[in-house]
């Protein structure tokens, strides 16, 4: 009996055929093609929410022809039904959005067009099933996003970004089609199922270094350190667009490694690679967002310091945690940037709070001293409930838990009201419990799409206790930062993170970046 193609396998022949009718034909009705484009949107998520129901009904499907590297395929599984259901809420979501945007510009029909392209693109991509689908799909993405960027050409901050994003966003092109061309051609096929497969029984040296491009591909896809300075710039093209970015498309790169995961995780080089990349992407994004004051750009380096978590996540080999950080990533950027309008306002109106309760030396000592004996208590009577966590589980969870000891220790200041401690020490709890409660949640859902994290081994364990200290020092620092904010040397650190350590400027120059910014 054959089985049926998959159901979100027609969502992009949906999308491109409103897409070409809103880029190619005259619009005589303005409010037509505004109305088309959600339409479209809406179907592409009734279809991947048969997609869903498919897979729950029938079982995976895969759908595809030719053969080795020309192997052109789609999937639907676990990951993939997910995903696509994802993209496709969000796209309806941001084209719905877009039609009171851009209510009145020339060129709306043009834009919703665009969006339609992008989203059609997209939704292939997380379905692939071969390197040649991933592949095409993530340069179609790159071009149909430039001229998004572009939809007002004529600001030269706009070509700025459009430049920049294009050469970062091609470089991960060009590593991933080399990539692509050395693991098809050394393991004999283009079937990402039968890769992550094979990869289990060792990798060929050409493999090896097709992971290693792989991985490069991920970090500039996901605007990881040093290059992620286009992302921080792409605020001149429409509000939707930034939305449409920062919750799918900039999670592209985790969705490479993800899709690959059983290929990635075969070469212990590229699974540290991704812990320092990750690490570091995201240790220096949450450092410079504190220091913005534009709605807008703290939350574009927000989006560069969780793409760090999530490549930290993916070379811990927590791949269904790295999955579940994708889909809350992304409905919690689209509604920060969808709704970033009003946040001024708001603020404004909130009532301005007295003194801060500042925390001392033992204060602070004492708050990560708590928070770590919660989450002792809490992974303790998870394992009792469930099962053992594996090291890299209990260490991201401890890293986790240091971002909610700051809270802690504002609590225990001496100034600090007891109602304010208990409901910091409440945060930390529930902190801990929600980590391995949604843990158990995305093992149950995904576990048997993914592999499980590798066993510890020295490198491992190496990796752990960098990844924990590197996280700890600046956890403490961020704590005993009132403590010290007024020297002089903090004010200079505040500047110099405020400019993002100027890596930027030096990307500006290399690709000439302050000439474009002069053309009238």
């Amino acid at each position: 009996m054959t089985a049926l193609a998959p159901l979100p396998v027609f969502a992009p022949l949906l999308l491109l055929a409103v897409a070409g009718l809103s880029l190619f034909a005259p619009g005589r009705r303005p409010g037509l093609l505004p109305r088309l484009a959600e339409l479209a949107a809406l179907g592409a998520l009734g279809l991947a929410v048969g997609g869903v129901l498919q897979l729950v009904w029938g079982g995976p499907v895969t759908l595809g022809f030719g053969s080795g590297a020309a192997l052109v395929a789609i999937r639907l599984d676990a990951v993939s039904a997910s995903l696509a259901l994802l993209v496709s809420f969000v796209g309806w979501i941001v084209v719905r959005y877009s039609r009171t945007y851009l209510d009145g510009e020339a060129r709306e029909g043009h834009f919703h067009g665009l969006m339609l392209a992008t989203l059609a693109a997209v939704v292939i991509l997380v379905q692939a099933g071969s390197l040649l689908v991933v592949a095409v799909c993530f340069m179609a993405v790159g071009l149909a996003l430039r001229r998004l960027l572009l939809f007002y050409p004529e600001r030269a901050e706009a070509r700025r970004a459009a430049a920049k994003f294009s050469l970062v966003w091609g470089a991960g092109d060009v590593a991933l089609i080399l990539a692509s061309v050395l693991i098809a051609f050394s393991m004999g096929t283009g079937s990402i199922a039968a890769l992550n497969a094979a990869a289990a029984g060792g990798l060929p040296a050409a493999a090896q270094v097709g992971v290693a491009l792989l991985v490069l591909a991920a970090a500039l896809k996901t605007a990881a350190f040093p290059l992620h300075g286009w992302l921080t710039e792409v605020m001149e093209a429409p509000t939707p667009v930034s939305a449409l970015l920062h919750a799918g498309i900039i999670n592209s790169g985790g969705v490479l490694l993800i899709a690959l995961s059983g290929l990635v995780q075969a070469s212990p080089g590229a699974m540290a690679a991704l812990v320092m990349i990750g690490g570091l992407t995201a240790l220096f994004g949450a450092s410079v967002m504190l220091t913005q004051s534009a709605v807008k750009t703290a939350l574009a380096w927000s989006t560069i310091a969780q793409m760090g978590f999530m490549l930290l996540q993916c070379g811990l080999g927590l791949w269904t945690l790295a999955l579940l950080h994708i889909v809350a990533h992304s409905l919690y950027k689209a509604h920060a940037f969808l709704s970033s309008g009003g946040a001024v306002q708001q603020v404004a109106l909130v009532k301005r709070p007295g003194p801060v309760a500042v925390p001392g030396f033992a204060a602070v000592a004492k708050a990560f001293l708590l928070a770590l004996l919660l989450f002792a208590a809490v992974a303790g009577a998870f394992a009792w409930l469930a099962a053992p966590k594996s090291p890299q589980s209990l260490a991201l969870g401890v890293i986790l838990i240091l971002g909610v000891a700051y809270l802690v220790a504002q609590g225990l200041a001496d100034a600090a009201p007891r109602a304010l401690t208990l409901r910091t020490a409440a945060a930390s709890l529930t902190a801990a419990v929600a980590y391995f409660t949604f843990q158990l949640i995305a093992q149950a859902v995904w576990g048997e799409s993914l592999p499980q994290p590798p066993a510890a081994g020295p490198l491992e364990w190496a990796l752990i206790v960098l990844a924990l200290f590197s996280f700890g020092v600046v956890a403490v620092a961020q704590a005993l930062f009132p403590l010290w904010a007024h020297h002089p040397a903090a004010a200079g650190l505040r500047v110099h993170l405020a400019n993002g350590l100027y890596l930027n400027t030096v990307l500006d120059r290399l690709t000439g970046g302050f000439r474009l910014s002069r053309t009238p």
